[in-house]
């Protein structure tokens, strides 16, 4: 089963949903990209990752225009602006679903405060991501 995860920047929430993702079944083919990809990963979401278990450090942001002609059972956004400027893929996708979440990377305040949504978000995130995955496996 093939699953691509956008977001606008994929530096954080798609980042996430992919590395949980990959960690309830190694057997899924799983992507993330952005409409707009950031730089780099965002290290907050690097180190809540790794808090979980996950390490996504090797992880880089996509442009979604590289995965566009390839045939997906699962496109799933996980922010507003990924699902309104969603691009029109030429490969078949079976599937368009959206699981939206806070961007933990605008999140302002005190390294503590910002920190503490990187981890409320992260959790969303796996719980959003494991009832998804329970309900394509069924």
């Amino acid at each position: 089963m093939k699953i691509l995860i956008l977001c606008t920047g994929n530096s954080c929430r798609s980042q996430m949903a992919q590395g949980f993702l990959q960690s309830f079944d190694a057997d899924l083919t799983v992507c993330s990209a952005g409409i707009e990809p950031s730089e780099k990963v965002n290290e907050n979401a690097v180190r809540v990752m790794k808090e979980a278990g996950i390490d996504i450090s090797g992880e880089y942001p996509k442009h979604v225009n590289s995965f566009l002609k390839e045939e997906w059972d699962y496109v799933v956004t996980v922010c507003g602006g990924a699902q309104e400027a969603c691009p029109v893929f030429e490969g078949k996708v079976k599937h368009r679903l959206h699981i939206g979440f806070d961007d933990p990377a605008a999140v302002k305040g005190t390294a503590e405060h910002v920190e503490s949504e990187f981890r409320r978000i992260r959790d969303e995130i796996k719980n959003a991501f494991f009832q998804f995955y329970t309900s394509i496996k069924e």
